[in-house]
């Protein structure tokens, strides 16, 4: 199994705070998706950016369809995310 350091919400600061504090606004929580990637605020930001850009859009494709899409490749790529 492998390990990745995380920052905790008490040891953020900065960017990362903000981005840690937007994450409990949108989702109640801070997910593990997004504290293994706190050691790039950037990154982060830019991972989320991505994210919200493709799950929230007005696309052809309902969000629950997207939902469903992202869970088949997850499941496919052996991704407990």
């Amino acid at each position: 199994m492998a390990w990745v350091r995380t920052v905790e919400y008490d040891e953020s600061d900065g960017e990362l705070r903000r981005q840690y504090d937007a994450a409990v606004k949108r989702a109640g929580r801070i997910y593990n998706i997004v504290r293994i990637q706190g050691l790039g605020p950037g990154m982060l930001k830019a991972s989320i950016d991505l994210y919200v850009a493709v799950m929230r859009n007005r696309a052809s494709l309902s969000r629950m369809q997207r939902e469903m899409l992202a869970v088949v490749v997850s499941k496919a790529n052996s991704c407990q995310y």
